[in-house]
């Protein structure tokens, strides 16, 4: 099963990805922007930065695995339970997550590669 060690070692293989805190629980950001951290309110779920015109297709994909609540449902943020996803589809939202938030020299310098 995936946890908080899972997202940071898929996160750090980025370039740009710095380690820190948002509300007191771990949180990974790329240019001072977070883009996924552990949420302070839903104990165990990770929240991630996503693209707000897919938001509603991906929590439909797999409901057990995504979710939203009250505070989040205005916010292109989507929360996500460890014990429901596989790593290579969390890796697929770390990456998006990423390149949403993401400095666009960061980016076109991943492409390159």
């Amino acid at each position: 099963m995936a946890d908080w060690k899972t997202v940071r070692e898929l996160a750090l293989a980025f370039p740009g990805v710095e380690e820190g805190t948002s509300y007191g629980q771990p949180a990974l950001r790329v240019g001072k922007r977070l883009f996924t951290w552990l949420s302070p309110n839903e104990a165990g779920a990770l929240c991630v930065r996503v693209d707000p015109e897919e938001k509603d297709l991906l929590l439909e994909s797999n409901p057990d695995a995504y979710f939203t609540t009250p505070h989040y449902a205005t916010y292109p943020i989507l929360l996500v339970r460890f014990e429901h996803i596989g790593v290579a589809e969390l890796g697929q939202r770390i990456e998006d997550a990423w390149l949403l938030r993401a400095p666009k020299r960061l980016v076109d310098g991943l492409a390159a590669d």
